[in-house]
């Protein structure tokens, strides 16, 4: 396509686009640029541009540190860029650009030789290719290149108002018609803006590449100019049957994270699926941040983001977690600093809506936010997001180290605000029923499954012999007593947890049983409590008493079941006149009755067996009470025996003595009467 712009100038500009095997559109561009003497020449404050002094030429060399344009006109200009030098001349740069007219207008020399360009965008590279244009060769545009470029012509002032066709004008057009009509070149660009803050965001390039992506992720991907990049194959585009919803998931996650963020924004201003908005969410999260990653899980973390710097892992219940050796220095260190941005950024970013991303991803998101410190009012919105799909969870995710440097291995303090956070929850639901909540309606299965989660919870921290007891109880009786159906799951814990504590009081292991319903245990629980010698005796007494009151109930029912089954006299006759289906029915019905009956053996062989226990715990507790008892009147009668002799022995004394004086006095006299 060749376009003749108009007086003065007579600039003929070729548009080559090339489509090559790899779908790359490289972009061709060269300016003849034709000065017009009848225009005049342009005065400078005494210093004199003319068209006659243009100088045309597509050859450079360079030589060492400089570069030098080869013609037969000397330069008289040399402009410094970092470490390398152009030797150029005056006339090609001051004719299109308006940076270098100012800088050499203003100078005080009256022949300036020499200007430096230290802050120019791109830097070299850039600058290289700015000489060969203002020099009219052929450069080749590519996404890779364009922004630098158009940085470098903003920062040079290469506007229409010098030449018409200028290097503005041209890069722009690039990147309106071929930039944004490409799929991988809108992210290519996107990519290299991270080189070039804040003068691309300034020229509204990462807003138009974020919203012409945000566009292609929601458009029909056959009217996409589009290319995996990635792990996917760049040799060939899949066709339409073979793109998922989530194709694009995994090109936006090779962004920096305010760009990821301004593409996620934008993706969610057309209207996206929640649950695809937060699939993007969790991909970029498992590249860009070590942990996220469950061991044995398919993913690819960013070659330099492994958990390195003073970070080691730790597998614990399969679960692949990242402990830190000492968490301010790594909340303070550049890795520590980087991670805790993406994760404030991503929680910002979240979908509303409980089906975007999983309760799995949240806990592990928050693991990781409590190590690097990141800002409290995001970890506590981060604990509300947790707690309203806590169902879901998992008992090896919410194994939550504490980086805290508190006494007990795991953040105990976290889980229980997150289970507040759950009833809080199931609270506002049952208030307003009527009114629409991001949660999905609470129901009884739910409540079930977060006590079962507890319950394994409390199992495991329970083995930290610096958990305290108050700690333990506040936890386990957060839930209401409906939650749990059966008691086993808490048994578990109180018993490691008085495995762990051996020295506890009989008062505090009271304390701690008083969590348990005795009623809601199973047979196998109720048979090793009745053995077990952690527990009180009281404790297991009761364990005991309600399995016989179970059993007592069960033979009772069952009992009156049987009594008060239907008696039908002529059963042979109601068979044989009923159909083959009726006849299968009673004969199944026949084989109910029998294992009921047999069942009803079993469960009275139970209760049998159940009872010689009971009366042989109880004998136990008797001898153990009769022995105390009879000890106490023991020591009774030894002193009693003692006092006893004492007295003898007094009183045998006082006898003797008696005896003696008795035979000391005379006899008595006898009187002789005379009958």
């Amino acid at each position: 396509m060749t376009v003749i712009w108009g007086f003065p100038f007579l600039i003929i500009l070729d548009y080559l686009y090339i489509l090559s095997s790899s779908t790359t559109i490289t972009f061709y561009f060269s300016g003849l640029i034709m000065w017009d003497s009848d225009v005049g020449a342009r005065n400078y404050d005494n210093r004199v541009l003319s068209g006659r002094h243009s100088v045309q030429t597509d050859k450079f060399e360079q030589r060492g540190q400089s570069w030098y344009a080869i013609t037969d006109i000397p330069s008289d200009l040399l402009i410094q860029v970092g470490e390398i030098s152009f030797n150029l001349h005056k006339c090609q740069l001051l004719s299109k650009s308006g940076r270098m007219n100012r800088i050499i207008h203003e100078s005080r020399e009256v022949d300036i030789k020499k200007v430096i360009l230290d802050e120019l965008p791109g830097g070299i590279e850039a600058f290289e290719l700015v000489a060969k244009f203002c020099y009219g060769a052929v450069v080749k545009l590519t996404a890779t290149i364009i922004t630098g470029l158009r940085c470098a012509a903003e920062y040079l002032e290469m506007t229409e108002d010098l030449e018409e066709g200028n290097l503005i004008l041209k890069t722009e057009a690039f990147i309106n018609y071929v930039v944004l009509s490409s799929w991988k070149d809108s992210i290519s660009v996107l990519k290299s803006c991270e080189e070039f803050s804040p003068w691309a965001e300034n020229l509204q390039i990462v807003r138009r590449c974020s919203e012409s992506v945000a566009w292609k992720t929601s458009s029909d991907p056959k009217y996409v100019r589009w290319q995996y990049t990635g792990k996917h194959n760049n040799d060939s585009s899949p066709s339409t049957d073979q793109v998922l919803s989530d194709w694009w998931c995994e090109d936006v996650s090779v962004l920096r994270i305010d760009h990821f963020v301004r593409v996620i924004t934008a993706i969610k201003v057309k209207g996206m699926k929640c649950e695809l908005v937060g699939s993007a969410i969790m991909h970029y999260a498992m590249k860009w941040l070590p942990g996220m990653i469950k061991e044995g899980s398919s993913g690819s973390v960013e070659e330099g983001t492994g958990s390195s710097n003073g970070v080691a892992s730790s597998n614990r219940g399969g679960l692949h977690m990242i402990i830190a050796m000492s968490k301010g220095d790594h909340s303070s260190s550049p890795e520590g600093n980087r991670q805790r941005t993406i994760i404030e950024s991503l929680i910002s970013i979240i979908p509303s809506e409980n089906d975007s991303v999983s309760c799995s991803f949240l806990l592990r998101l928050l693991r990781i936010a409590t190590m690097v410190n990141v800002a409290p009012a995001l970890v506590t919105e981060l604990e509300k997001r947790v707690g309203m799909q806590l169902e879901e969870a998992t008992m090896a995710d919410l194994l939550i180290p504490s980086y805290n440097r508190s006494e007990t291995m795991y953040d105990v303090d976290l889980v229980q605000r997150i289970l507040e956070n759950f009833l809080i929850q199931e609270q506002m639901e049952i208030s307003s029923p009527g009114e629409p909540m991001m949660r999905k309606s609470y129901d009884m299965n739910a409540k079930m499954r977060v006590a079962k989660l507890v319950d394994g919870y409390l199992s495991e921290v329970s083995r930290d012999k610096n958990l305290s007891l108050t700690k333990f109880h506040v936890l386990a009786e957060a839930l209401p007593e409906s939650a749990r159906s059966c008691d086993d799951g808490i048994y578990r814990a109180i018993d490691s947890y008085l495995k762990a504590h051996p020295m506890l009081s009989e008062h505090e292991r009271r304390r701690l049983c008083r969590v348990m319903d005795c009623q809601k245990l199973s047979k196998d629980a109720c048979m090793h409590a009745a053995q077990n010698e952690r527990l009180p005796l009281r404790v297991a007494v009761q364990v005991i008493f309600s399995e016989q009151m179970k059993i007592s109930n069960t033979i009772a029912r069952d009992t009156h079941e049987l009594h008060y089954q239907p008696i039908i006299e002529n059963r042979k006759t109601l068979l044989e006149e009923t159909p083959q289906s009726f006849q299968d029915g009673w004969a199944m019905a026949k084989k109910d009755i029998d294992t009921l009956k047999f069942d009803l053996e079993t469960v009275k062989t139970k209760y049998v067996e159940l009872q010689h226990e009971m009366e042989s715990l109880q004998s136990r507790y008797d001898k153990v009470a009769k022995l105390k008892q009879q000890s106490t009147w023991l020591n009774g009668w030894k002193k009693l025996s003692k006092i006893t002799k004492i007295s003898t022995f007094e009183n045998m004394g006082s006898g003797s003595q008696r005896n003696s004086e008795q035979l000391v006095k005379t006899p008595r006299r006898r009187r002789y009467s005379i009958s």
